[in-house]
């Protein structure tokens, strides 16, 4: 499970580093910076589950 987590939170950081760099040449609303947020929320919201049912 700490491997599952840890493997995670890489994700996260490269999805994060990904979206801000579109940012910085694209609109909030452009599809592609869209996208890429909309990836970023879903590794977010996976992390959040496995989180919750550890201290469950």
């Amino acid at each position: 499970m700490a491997k599952e987590l840890e493997k995670l939170m890489e994700q996260i950081e490269q999805l994060r580093s990904e979206l801000h760099e579109l940012i910085k040449n694209r609109s909030f609303t452009d599809p592609e910076v869209i996208s890429a947020s909309q990836m970023l929320d879903a590794v977010l919201n996976e992390y959040q589950n496995i989180v919750s049912k550890r201290k469950s």
